[in-house]
């Protein structure tokens, strides 16, 4: 079997035998098969197309999914970070709030409860009527842990005259000074030197008499029949004892209440932010 083929023009045949169909119908199989190679080809290019524009989606959205993952997270460690400084904020206000008021009980037992029991309340003048030692009384003091020694102190008697009623009366240096020895006027410090306690007692003697006239504190209601030359618990002392832990009390509660302002009003903008999405 011989044939000749040429695909450049007219198609001319030599065959010899019955194999010729045969031989032609090999030879235009492969031009179908071409045909379909072509379309697949074209397929591909269109699907790979495809592809590739449907990968740079998703790698746009894969980068902006990550950006708001990120952004979620700072905003997360924010709130978180915020939330810790609120907690230390509301406990530092708490525990200002508790000193004050530790501290209202202590000098409300120390100092507002013997305010209030002094019957000494209104303020007159006293003139001098006589100052002067009269006796010695013994007295001990601490020489060091479990160690107490005796020794005496002269006891100051002055008397004056009340110019708001005229009475007589002993006039004592403070209220400690009536519970000591209601017998003198001054009490030094107990010490181991009673030249030394004898000489400060002169001082505040020659004092007296040098300054016959001074303010004093008498009781209105008379029951106590003494003065005071100086009140332990007056207003002042209580004002300035009650300003600090006031002012405590205001700045915890100041606290408390600025962090939780801040808490309703960031919930407002949160609440107005979901409503406007």
């Amino acid at each position: 079997m011989r044939g000749k083929i040429s695909l450049s023009g007219p198609i001319e045949i030599s065959i010899l035998g019955a194999a010729a169909p045969l031989l032609l119908r090999s030879f235009h199989r492969p031009t179908a098969e071409s045909g379909d190679t072509g379309s697949r080809f074209k397929m591909f290019i269109w699907t790979s197309g495809r592809n590739s524009i449907s990968y740079k989606q998703d790698e746009r959205r894969n980068i902006y999914q990550k950006i708001r993952d990120h952004d979620l997270l700072d905003k997360k460690k924010t709130v978180t970070a915020l939330k810790a400084g609120e907690d230390r904020a509301i406990l530092l206000g708490l525990a200002m709030m508790v000193c004050s008021i530790m501290m209202y009980f202590l000098l409300g037992i120390t100092l507002l409860r013997p305010y209030m029991q002094s019957v000494w309340t209104e303020e007159a003048q006293c003139s001098l009527l006589n100052a002067s030692i009269t006796e010695t009384f013994n007295c001990s003091f601490s020489c060091g842990p479990d160690c107490w020694k005796i020794s005496q102190y002269p006891c100051l008697q002055v008397y004056v005259n009340l110019t708001s009623s005229g009475q007589k009366l002993l006039l004592y240096h403070t209220e400690e000074t009536m519970k000591i020895n209601s017998e003198c006027s001054y009490i030094p410090k107990c010490g181991k030197n009673y030249e030394e306690a004898m000489s400060l007692v002169n001082v505040v003697m020659e004092n007296f008499r040098k300054y016959q006239r001074f303010s004093c504190f008498y009781d209105p209601e008379g029951v106590q029949k003494n003065v005071l030359l100086t009140k332990l618990y007056n207003s002042n002392v209580l004002f300035h004892s009650l300003f600090w832990p006031t002012c405590m009390m205001i700045g915890g509660v100041a606290i408390v209440a600025m962090v939780k302002l801040t808490q309703y009003l960031s919930l407002i903008c949160e609440s107005i932010q979901r409503i406007n999405r």
